[in-house]
């Protein structure tokens, strides 16, 4: 008489522990990542007690000091600052209605701002927004 075994052994891999470690994995990496506006550029934004939320816009025009105008992340001279929104305009980077968001560190002098702020408007936007900390909120 020949016996054969009822039970056949199973083999194959059990993919639910790997599945929770990725998943915890994503959620540590999920919580524990900053997400910063625009990294490398540290100011002191003045205090304003109206200041009212403003909806991010892909232009960006940082004032670190007299001599460091940033637009995005690049490094432009003042007085080229409208000449290159006018290009971005003509590239079709700039798009019409989109405002631009303007940040100056706090030691920078009125004139400076003025100038940059002219300077916008040189290059055919009417739209700024000065981005100021709200009181309490530290940076």
């Amino acid at each position: 008489m020949i016996l054969r075994p009822r039970l056949k052994p199973r083999v194959g891999l059990d993919l639910t522990p790997l599945i929770d470690v990725v998943f915890q994995l994503v959620v540590f990496f999920m919580i524990s990542s900053v997400f910063n506006t625009a990294p490398g550029i540290e100011l002191e934004l003045p205090d304003s007690s109206t200041s009212e939320a403003v909806e991010v816009t892909e232009v960006r025009v940082t004032v670190a000091s007299s001599q460091e105008v940033y637009l995005n992340r690049d490094l432009v001279a003042v007085s080229a600052l409208g000449e290159t929104l006018r290009q971005w305009r003509d590239e079709g980077r700039l798009v019409e209605g989109t405002g631009i968001l303007v940040e100056g560190n706090r030691e920078v002098p009125y004139e400076t701002i003025v100038t940059v702020l002219d300077e916008i408007r040189r290059g055919g936007v009417g739209e700024v927004s000065l981005i100021t900390a709200s009181v309490g909120d530290e940076r």
